[in-house]
């Protein structure tokens, strides 16, 4: 079947769709399983990673279920349109990759224990895809909200990319990037695996583990 390549080339700020000024939806109420706001900023002392490995709906189920976590999200971000619309993501124009948004409790779960959750949980060697889902909104990235964070994203890609040569894989393609928006997708999205309990979004993981 032929493939759209214009699905996996990002656009710029003169090639992108023009997007919103407000976002054209609502977001809903309570985590369906946790229980806590999902359109909120983090309770003080709390701490939020934003990363993209695939299909957003099986990358929210994967960090909700990690203790620890105090809400998640899914949404659009590493793009160029503001408030986009999922059909509008979908097109390619917007730039957006399909993200899960994480609140968590330093506390309880490190950000390199969510790092390597990360990593193990998708092929980051796809480029502008997961397995048979393509395009750039499924492209492996990590989205940064301190320069702390952004050093570890660094170090543990530099460390898995270790391993990941040892057994054979190409080289790694997220990106790591500070975080600059980050768009709530539709109330349909959150928590589907939940409110669609036969819904299939698979993970494509290698299998291996990361150790470091």
């Amino acid at each position: 079947m032929f493939f759209d390549r214009s699905k996996t080339r990002l656009p710029d700020e003169t090639t992108a769709l023009p997007g919103h000024e407000t976002r054209p939806f609502s977001v809903g109420g309570p985590h369906l399983v946790l229980g806590n706001p999902v359109e909120t900023e983090a309770p003080d002392g709390f701490a939020v990673a934003v990363v993209g490995l695939g299909c957003f709906w099986g990358e929210e189920q994967t960090f909700w279920q990690l203790p620890g976590v105090w809400s998640t999200s899914v949404g659009y971000a590493g793009g160029v349109a503001p408030n986009p619309t999922y059909d509008e993501v979908c097109s390619g124009r917007t730039g957006h990759a399909e993200v899960v948004r994480i609140i968590f409790d330093p506390a309880k779960l490190s950000y390199l224990d969510l790092l390597k959750t990360f990593w193990e949980n998708h092929d980051p060697t796809q480029g502008m895809r997961q397995g048979n889902d393509r395009g750039s909104q499924y492209r492996s990235i990590i989205l940064t909200t301190t320069d702390e964070q952004q050093a570890e994203a660094e170090a543990t890609r530099d460390t898995y990319q270790k391993t990941l040569t040892a057994r054979g894989y190409g080289e790694i393609t997220t990106s790591i990037l500070p975080l600059k928006d980050y768009f709530y997708a539709e109330d349909y999205h959150q928590q589907y695996l939940v409110k669609n309990p036969g819904g299939y979004c698979p993970l494509h993981a290698t299998g291996i583990k990361y150790e470091g």
